[in-house]
């Protein structure tokens, strides 16, 4: 699963349930283990399956559900010629996450650390000047809720493959409007093109 997909995927779940209503949830979820024997949130993972699924459902009015279920989460800003992958973070759990992630100073340092370009993990803690310890420790959270992704590899002087990581954001702007505080990312272009949710939502 891409990073953004990981950093969406739980929001994205709360909101499909909320939404669907009880009956409809539970037929779409026996319908998702009955075709590909996996569950509502495994089918995040994998999205074209629920689109498949919903499809069976609601036709072609599965595509303004899909929509409308990640509006909740996402907007995606259309507005800016040139960076026109901006994206409103409209889930309140998904901002507090993305502040509290550049709130704390070594994971705000990590990020932007690999902002730019894609490192290893022993370089990110050396160039970010992280001890050992902890940075591993919070590297491994920035993995976990999908800010920090998989991006290329190197082969070490002793044969093993290690993974090298990019932020999954290319800025982040952090504003307060009529006492709300506003969260957009300008998501790496790459981020998008691997996002299953995206792709099947948006780019049809």
């Amino acid at each position: 699963m891409s990073g953004l997909d990981t950093l969406i995927a739980k929001s994205l779940d709360l909101t499909i349930k909320e939404n669907l209503g009880k009956k409809t949830l539970q037929k779409v979820e026996e319908r998702l283990f009955e075709k590909y024997g996996i569950n509502l949130t495994q089918s995040i993972e994998d999205f074209t399956k629920l689109d498949t699924v919903l499809r069976e459902f609601f036709g072609e009015g599965a595509e303004g559900l899909e929509k409308q279920f990640l509006e909740n989460i996402v907007t995606l800003e259309e507005t800016k010629v040139q960076d026109p992958n901006w994206v409103a973070i409209e889930d309140s759990s998904l901002a507090k996450l993305i502040l509290e992630s550049f709130g704390d100073e070594d994971k705000k340092n990590i990020l932007n650390t690999v902002l730019d370009e894609s490192r290893i993990i022993s370089e990110i803690l050396e160039v970010a000047n992280i001890p050992q310890t902890s940075g591993y420790r919070k590297i491994n959270s920035l993995i976990d809720n999908g800010l920090l992704t998989v991006q290329g590899h190197v082969i070490t002087h002793d044969g093993k493959k290690v993974n090298k990581y990019k932020s999954i954001f290319e800025n982040v702007t952090i504003n307060i409007e009529k006492n709300k505080v506003v969260v957009k990312v300008l998501l790496a272009k790459e981020s998008i093109e691997k996002s299953s949710i995206i792709q099947v939502v948006q780019c049809r």
